[in-house]
């Protein structure tokens, strides 16, 4: 589905069969965790875009704001500043979520062709948001976090880590739903590094199959992680290939309808890898 229209990712949506996807992160920030600054310019941003189209990325996450542990927040103008050029140059050659909790971002961004949005913030941060999406039609991703960026990281507790953010995964999908927008629209991400531990990550992963009983797509985004670093050693700088494969095998396996990821073309070959296996009852490899 790398190229596919709005109408066919709706499709995709109200699916109970379907396929996993990949989405690509496009960071236009000069401070993002992994990769910040070496898309900060549009130009090069449009040129790695497009080369994670030709790899196999079903949707562009495009966003103007890094919301790594600490990061503070940036104006809704400079946002838009930074992605609408670059959504406007993809537009039509991939679908675009635009990663922003902001209504007025998401406005232009839906304006420059952006097809979903996708809130970290869980359509808390702002109140106009889902109203937004509702009005757009568009699809919405709503992720769990446990405090601000700026914070999140501060000794962040859980009584159960599971339960607690399928509680709150299942209020937000409800309060999308009371907002206007459609019910099968709605996609959930339990937000793996977003005020959570380490032992916080790797119990939502374990028991990541809970989710769907939320009966909404599942997106997760594992990518480059801290977490990973901690188990393996690996350095950001290494771009932590093995351990995020590994953790992206393992989302896929256990129920994830998409996977957020840096390095598209290695974890695409992944996804359909597990994917080939778990159809591997009636195996026809002819279109792999």
């Amino acid at each position: 589905m790398a190229s596919a229209t709005p109408a066919e990712f709706d499709l995709w949506l109200g699916d109970p069969h379907r396929r996993p996807l990949v989405m690509g992160i496009l960071n236009v920030t000069p401070d993002s965790f992994s990769d910040g600054g070496k898309f900060s310019d549009a130009g090069a941003a449009i040129a790695h875009g497009q080369s994670m189209i030709e790899s196999g990325a079903a949707v562009l996450d495009v966003g103007g704001e890094s919301t790594r542990p600490g990061s503070e927040p940036v104006q809704a103008d400079e946002q838009i500043r930074r992605v609408v050029p670059v959504i406007r140059a993809l537009a039509g050659r991939s679908l675009i979520s635009i990663d922003t909790g902001n209504a007025r971002v998401a406005e232009a961004a839906l304006d420059a062709g952006a097809n979903i949005i996708n809130d970290i913030y869980g359509g808390l941060l702002d109140p106009k948001l889902l109203p937004l999406a509702a009005q757009a039609r568009v699809p919405v991703i709503l992720m769990h976090m446990q405090g601000r960026p700026a914070t999140m990281q501060v000794d962040p507790r859980y009584s159960d880590v599971m339960a607690e953010v399928t509680a709150f995964l299942k209020g937000r999908v409800d309060a999308a739903v009371n907002s206007g927008i459609d019910r099968h629209r709605v996609l959930v991400d339990p937000g793996i590094g977003f005020g959570k531990t380490s032992e916080h990550n790797l119990t939502l992963l374990g028991r990541l199959k809970e989710l769907k009983s939320l009966g909404q797509p599942l997106l997760v985004g594992t990518s480059r992680k801290g977490f990973i670093a901690r188990i393996t050693g690996e350095s950001i700088e290494s771009g932590r290939p093995f351990g995020s494969a590994a953790t992206v095998a393992w989302c896929i396996a256990n129920g994830a309808d998409m996977v957020r990821v840096h390095d598209v073309g290695a974890m695409s070959q992944v996804v359909r890898v597990v994917e080939a296996i778990q159809r591997s009852g009636a195996p026809d490899f002819r279109g792999l």
